[in-house]
């Protein structure tokens, strides 16, 4: 099963988020074999969140995932999202045609209201990292849709998702994560 995670951070938790970056990456090594895609969300350069999409075995599985999580489990997290998420490009991050780098790189999350919208892949796809729809934790509610796109900027990002389907489209800055070399 997969899952959509985002970390939103708390106000002023940037010292306490980097006091804690080893114990992060030690504890996301663990997942490294079930993760589909991840990184921070950035303001102005400064974390604003971590996403993190993982295949894992089920909603308990997910749930100590994203609440075991040490920056969590200190205080450096407002709120966690955590969806259940169909992979609809079938692939992860680091399977993306495109280049690693070059372009700006958004979240899109579209949080749902009404009918189903976007189930499938869009027809421009090029700049897709990840996309799929966020799903009720059995698998059969529609939450919205959650994308990863290289984008030339916010508005185009936001295109990817129909508008006027949605209670809210977040975009957000991110950056494709995983350990530093």
């Amino acid at each position: 099963m997969e899952f959509f995670c985002y970390h939103r951070d708390r106000v002023g938790s940037v010292g306490l988020r980097d006091e804690l970056s080893e114990g992060h990456w030690s504890y996301m090594d663990r997942y490294a074999a079930e993760m589909i895609a991840r990184g921070p969300t950035l303001d102005g350069g400064m974390p604003t969140g971590s996403v993190h999409i993982v295949d894992l075995p089920d909603p308990a599985a997910a749930r100590a995932f994203a609440f075991d999580e040490p920056n969590y489990q200190a205080g450096v997290y407002r709120d966690v999202l955590l969806r259940r998420w169909r992979n609809t490009l079938g692939r992860t991050m680091w399977d993306f045609p495109g280049s690693r780098t070059g372009g700006n790189r958004y979240l899109v999350l579209g949080l749902g209201e009404g009918q189903p919208a976007d189930l499938t892949v869009p027809p421009e796809n090029d700049g897709l990292i990840a996309y799929g729809p966020l799903l009720s934790d059995d698998g059969t509610g529609w939450l919205g849709t959650a994308a990863l796109v290289r984008a030339p900027g916010p508005d185009a990002a936001r295109a990817v998702l129909t508008p006027d389907r949605y209670a809210a489209i977040e975009v957000h800055n991110w950056q494709p994560g995983g350990r530093p070399s």
